[in-house]
């Protein structure tokens, strides 16, 4: 009987588990707007759920859970991308969900002014980390022999602080050992989904 309780309290916790971890990510918004606070200003984006459904949800609900407050921007090249979404202030890894399927064939393009989703070599291992494109970036668009990365937005506010981002000092992170490291912390304080408008 004490077996029999517990095989239905567990299923009844399996069953319940998305609920539980539900957020409201907007879901019939076309096109959510997400404002980042950073060290260096305020940066607002469109998102585009219209051409990147899958993406726009991942990383909303990245937003609304918290994940992306108080991160580091970890990687910023000049004439290139600003990159952000997976280290916490001691310079770790957050944890992240299952990766996502890769919808960089949604026809937008890497152009200066968008956020698109950090991979790995592999096409479908997108989790939280995001880019901005600082120039324009075609090279990282999908071609007939290859997949690219994922354009899912593109700021409405704040270039002029995404454009200061892109010129900060780097360095070689030796904990890390990643290159292009920004030497001075830049922040992402907090991301919040904004109102409907």
């Amino acid at each position: 009987m004490k077996s029999w309780m517990i095989k239905c309290i567990s299923l009844i916790a399996i069953v319940l588990t998305p609920f539980a971890n539900a957020v409201d990510i907007q879901p019939n918004t076309l096109y959510p707007q997400v404002e980042l606070e950073t060290s260096m200003g305020t940066i607002v984006v469109e998102l585009d759920r219209t051409r990147a459904p899958l993406t726009v949800d991942n990383f909303l609900t990245y937003v609304v859970k918290g994940h992306y407050d108080n991160t580091l921007f970890h990687r910023v090249i000049a004439d290139f991308v600003v990159q952000g979404g997976g280290l916490d202030l001691n310079k770790e890894e957050r944890p992240t969900e299952q990766p996502i399927v890769n919808e960089s064939g949604n026809g937008l393009s890497n152009l200066t002014g968008t956020i698109a989703m950090a991979r790995e070599n592999e096409p479908h291992t997108a989790t939280s980390q995001f880019y901005f494109n600082v120039v324009d970036n075609e090279k990282l668009d999908p071609s007939s022999r290859r997949w690219g990365y994922t354009v899912f937005g593109e700021v409405t506010s704040g270039m002029e602080v995404l454009a200061a981002m892109a010129i900060v000092p780097t360095e070689f992170n030796n904990k890390l050992e990643w290159p292009d490291f920004p030497i001075q912390d830049i922040i992402l304080k907090k991301a919040t989904l904004l109102p409907r408008e």
